[in-house]
């Protein structure tokens, strides 16, 4: 007869999937502000952090092995989302910001030292999701590399809406409105896409997932099984995309889930979670597609940490 204290329940039993990279970044004293968000360039080894404050460079920018490399500040005045793309061509660094000054309520694109090359939205002024390319604090983005235009806005301002762009910045579909219903949200907090063409969108107020059509813009689906303790803050697969890697900022955890390749889009399923020290506030997150590596923004810790899979 097994003695109760014999027993080992099946989830001790997996293999944890991630280890935090203690070495990552080589100098953490150059996280001198709030890390808002992380995005990796993963064909150039380089890891761009958003983080906010007075008097603090607003982009910091790693090198994939942990060495800071420059900074800039220019025209970035409270970044919130932030995404490298890459082309044949050349790379960009998208960043949504949300500030209440002359450059807020846009989402901006730069050079990978900072040199600002678009502008989405009117500089300093919070608009109205009658206008397309009026935002409210758009909270994240993500571009294919057609140069199709993904963008969640905002981040709780009059906006809650999933905006689809082409390449010259022109509607092609918009999904959503403030609710609580189908295709509704509040709080439409982080974006991607994956490669059978859906649209994944952090729902966080109502912590919920919603999966939209790409081409299309028609609702797919919803998770919300797995959220019910706190909402999701950000989404991004995994370099493989078997999984998701979501934060929940409240109670300081990342959630791994099974992302269905195709098909039904189904409930959640939590293969794994990690969780982090009290108050480290996970906000956003991205994978490096090359080496599969996780980077987690952290307000409440005020550093971008790295966790790398076994």
């Amino acid at each position: 007869v097994l003695k109760p204290f014999d027993y080992v329940p099946p989830w001790k039993e997996q293999q944890q999937m991630y280890k935090l990279d203690i070495g990552w970044p080589k100098i953490p004293e150059y996280f001198t502000g709030q890390t808002f968000c992380v995005a990796v360039d993963s064909l150039h080894g380089l890891v761009y952090v958003g983080q906010r404050g007075d008097n603090v460079p607003k982009v910091l920018v790693f090198s994939e092995e942990g060495y800071f490399l420059y900074s800039w500040n220019d025209t970035v005045e409270m970044p919130h989302g932030i995404f490298v793309l890459n082309t044949a061509t050349d790379s960009s660094v998208w960043i949504t910001d949300v500030g209440t000054g002359k450059y807020g309520h846009t989402v901006k694109q730069y050079s990978p030292l900072g040199k600002l090359m678009q502008i989405l939205g009117t500089p300093g002024n919070a608009g109205s999701s009658l206008i397309p390319l009026q935002f409210d604090q758009p909270a994240d983005i993500f571009v294919e590399e057609s140069g199709d235009i993904y963008v969640v806005d905002g981040d709780g301002g009059m906006n809650n809406r999933l905006l689809k762009l082409s390449n010259d910045y022109r509607e092609i579909w918009m999904a959503g409105a403030k609710g609580t219903g189908i295709g509704q949200f509040k709080i439409p907090h982080s974006v991607t896409v994956d490669p059978v063409g859906r649209v994944w969108v952090a729902d966080r107020d109502n912590k919920r997932i919603q999966v939209f059509d790409k081409v299309t813009g028609e609702w797919l689906g919803s998770w919300s099984s797995c959220f019910a303790e706190d909402g999701p803050y950000s989404v991004r697969f995994t370099a493989d995309y078997k999984y998701l890697i979501v934060s929940q900022l409240n109670i300081n955890r990342l959630a791994i889930l099974a992302a269905p390749l195709v098909g039904s889009i189904g409930d959640c399923v939590v293969i794994q979670t990690i969780q982090l020290a009290d108050e480290t506030k996970p906000h956003l997150v991205d994978v490096d597609m090359k080496s599969g590596a996780v980077y987690v923004a952290e307000i409440g810790a005020q550093q971008v940490q790295r966790y790398i899979p076994l």
